[in-house]
């Protein structure tokens, strides 16, 4: 008589505890990916302020990590003991191999709480200048400003940054505490023309960009970084200076700008002192460098026969 087949057994591993925890926490990880992909979907779709959008799209990653987190630890809480000794010795061997990475998150904790900038800030890190778009745990991503545009333009290059750079260089902040910045145009003026009118032209040209509401924006914004820091009290209303030069009167004229109106307000007020200057016909002139060729005198050679 034949004998009947044995039911077929499953393999071994797939009865092994340790084997369903890490295909419990594979699908907790799978659970807590697809739910975070989901609710910043929602998220896109129905909010539309910018900075509302990307802070409540942080904020959802971020609960997702931490879910998982609690999820994973659950799982494997009857293991951890037994597993502390060798997550011990191995802790040095990673944190040398990854010490690039600890300290991005590092830099990523100084920057979330230090306040080096925010996402909209205009910084400039390592020489890259941009403005702050994305800051992640690991990489800042900022909008690239200048290079071969050679302005306070966007150059249109997505530049990412370990956060551990905050660290290793200084940082500049254009647009942190103080959202404006000083900025100033030299205006060479002609020798023998009348100095008076000019400076006059210049004070009201400033004025004009520094309207009452703006400076007391300024004056406000200003106000707050003294309360904060240790700084001496400036002016920032519109200020003229004149200095001699070997080839003509050099005017100056400071002013407060916003940081990203920057561009647009330099070429405002240079077209707005080319009116002024045409205007003021013969009696203000802008100078510039020139060079006169003057035919050379004849030269004459005697020599003396010996």
């Amino acid at each position: 008589m034949a004998a009947s087949p044995s039911p077929a057994t499953a393999p071994a591993w797939t009865s092994d505890p340790l084997v369903a925890k890490f295909m419990a926490a594979g699908l907790v990880l799978l659970a807590v990916t697809l739910l975070i992909r989901i609710s910043q979907a929602s998220l896109t779709r129905y909010l539309r302020d910018n900075d509302t959008r990307y802070y409540a799209r942080k904020l959802v990653a971020l609960s997702g990590y931490f879910l998982a987190l609690v999820g994973i630890t659950v799982i494997f809480k009857d293991r951890l003991g037994g597993l502390t000794v060798a997550i011990g010795v191995a802790g040095a061997g990673i944190a040398f191999a990854l010490q690039e990475v600890i300290g991005s998150v590092a830099g990523w904790i100084a920057i979330s709480f230090g306040g080096f900038y925010t996402p909209g800030d205009r910084v400039q890190l390592g020489g890259i200048k941009g403005d702050v778009i994305d800051i992640g745990i690991l990489r800042t991503t900022l909008m690239e400003l200048g290079e071969w545009v050679n302005s306070d333009l966007y150059s249109g290059r997505i530049v990412r940054i370990a956060n551990s750079f905050v660290f290793k260089e200084p940082v500049f902040n254009y647009s942190g505490d103080f959202p404006f910045l000083w900025d100033e145009l030299r205006i060479p003026v002609q020798y023998g023309g009348d100095h008076r009118l000019a400076r006059r032209i210049l004070e009201d040209i400033g004025a004009e960009i520094a309207s009452e509401q703006f400076t007391d924006t300024v004056r406000s914004a200003w106000r707050q970084m003294l309360q904060k820091y240790l700084l001496e009290n400036a002016g920032v209303e519109p200020q003229v200076t004149l200095v001699l030069t070997d080839n003509w009167m050099e005017f100056t004229l400071r002013y407060v700008v916003d940081v990203k109106t920057r561009r647009s307000t330099k070429d405002h007020l240079y077209q707005r002192i080319l009116e002024a200057f045409e205007a003021a016909g013969d009696r203000v002139q802008i100078a510039s460098a020139t060079v006169h060729l003057v035919q050379a005198p004849p030269l004459q050679v005697r020599l003396d026969r010996p």
